[in-house]
């Protein structure tokens, strides 16, 4: 009998992102503005003047309010930068955008479907820990949020990371 994952833990290696902080009203705004910010980047707004090439996911880096009943308004949304670009990224015309080396990464992912919302990010983050039962190896305040596809198609994938602690 075939059940699907529930989730499964996998290993990022050390690279190059691309990234915008936001902290609009509403977390959609943020990620919008700051993807459209990325897109520019990618497709002529950098120092070479040419198209990057796409990479997936994009992340949305998010933290939880003390209550841990909301998102803090500040959302990083980051790109990575493609494999011939790791070692000399292109600066970016747009003094918003920042390249950052981030370490490597341990997840805990699970998949969902639809479009991403605060109350869509919260209920994720809620059936996971009820899914993971209590453990102290992630992080509590720190979650990214990883899409797949174009934000425009009603039912993309995506996923909710938990960030082992290292």
């Amino acid at each position: 009998q075939c059940e699907e994952v529930a989730y499964e833990e996998r290993q990022y290696p050390a690279g190059k992102w691309a990234c915008v902080t936001k902290g609009e009203p509403m977390y959609e705004q943020s990620i919008s503005m700051s993807f459209m910010k990325l897109m520019r980047y990618i497709c002529k707004e950098n120092s070479v003047g040419c198209y990057l090439g796409m990479t997936v996911p994009v992340l949305n880096e998010v933290h939880l309010t003390k209550e841990g009943t909301n998102l803090e308004r500040e959302v990083v949304t980051a790109y990575y930068l493609p494999g011939e670009f790791q070692q000399n990224p292109p600066a970016p015309t747009d003094p918003e955008i920042h390249i950052t080396e981030r370490a490597p990464l341990r997840v805990i992912t699970r998949v969902f479907y639809g479009m991403t919302t605060e109350e869509t990010i919260l209920r994720e983050i809620s059936l996971f820990w009820e899914l993971l039962g209590s453990t102290d190896t992630v992080l509590r305040e720190t979650y990214i949020v990883a899409a797949y596809e174009n934000p425009s198609i009603p039912q993309r994938r995506n996923e909710i990371w938990f960030i082992c602690r290292a």
